[in-house]
């Protein structure tokens, strides 16, 4: 079992790490599975809450969060956009794949939901996992709890990260 986690400083810099990494290794021939967000889009929202995600390798793209208004505070994930991108994933040669990337395992994956079976399977697979992590304790113990502590921190570094996902192609 091959699992790493990034968790990276800075608002949004997870997000443009694994999707700048996940394009570097598309354009040298691997074959990615996962979902990574898609940063083309642009948020309508002061506080970035508006999020596509972009099914690898080559789409579709999925908004992941509702339009609650300007004044909402609520949570805006859509389960149905996660719904309908865990099963695009889900629906691809996801055990064939060279690599999967998960932009964030987040509130859907510690509640046991989310993209926890595709992860297992491409772990099954033998197929490398590389999950962003979020700084919260709830959902980084439920992480902890899903791995049996198996997984490696690597640093925010394009470099190392790019390295990793080399080594375990190999």
């Amino acid at each position: 079992m091959r699992i790493a986690t990034l968790t990276a400083e800075g608002r949004g810099e997870t997000d443009r790490l694994l999707a700048e990494l996940a394009e570097t290794l598309i354009a040298e021939g691997v074959n990615a599975a996962g979902i990574v967000k898609h940063m083309a889009h642009e948020s309508q929202f002061d506080n970035g809450c508006d999020m596509h995600v972009r099914v690898l390798p080559d789409g579709p793209v999925i908004p992941i969060t509702q339009a609650l208004g300007a004044g909402s505070d609520a949570c805006r994930l859509d389960p149905a956009g996660i719904a309908a991108s865990v099963a695009a994933v889900e629906g691809g040669d996801l055990a064939n794949a060279d690599l999967m990337i998960l932009n964030k395992f987040g509130p859907e994956e510690a509640e046991g939901r989310g993209f926890r079976t595709a992860i297992a399977t491409a772990l099954e697979a033998g197929v490398p996992v590389l999950v962003g992590l979020g700084l919260g304790a709830q959902t980084r113990a439920a992480f902890e709890e899903f791995t049996a502590g198996m997984a490696e921190a690597l640093p925010a570094d394009a470099q190392a990260l790019a390295a990793w996902c080399r080594a375990g192609r190999a």
